[in-house]
């Protein structure tokens, strides 16, 4: 398993609206997924931040889900460029 967080860093005004839209309209989209176990929206509205996170069963997976194509498309969604890393999974705990 790889966790990736992907974090969009807002320098002026944070759009909270705008962040919970994204995700709304985005979530159907992972509901299914090949490939990926869980997806959460977070949003830091203090530290004008919001992060995703991503749990893939594998690193391949993972790496060519984050293509060019999907930063580009990401970047115009939220109004500011994601930093994406990589994580790997040392354990997990599911109590659902």
């Amino acid at each position: 398993m790889i966790g990736v967080n992907v974090r969009f860093d807002y320098d002026g005004d944070f759009d909270r609206a705008r962040v919970e839209s994204v995700a709304r309209k985005a979530r159907a989209g992972f509901e299914g997924m090949p490939g990926l176990r869980f997806k959460v929206f977070t949003l830091d509205a203090a530290n004008r931040r919001a992060t995703n996170f991503y749990l893939w069963d594998s690193d391949d997976a993972a790496r060519e889900f984050f293509s060019d194509d999907l930063r580009r498309r990401v970047t115009e969604l939220y109004g500011t460029e994601p930093t994406i890393e990589f994580v790997e999974i040392a354990e997990l705990v599911d109590n659902s």
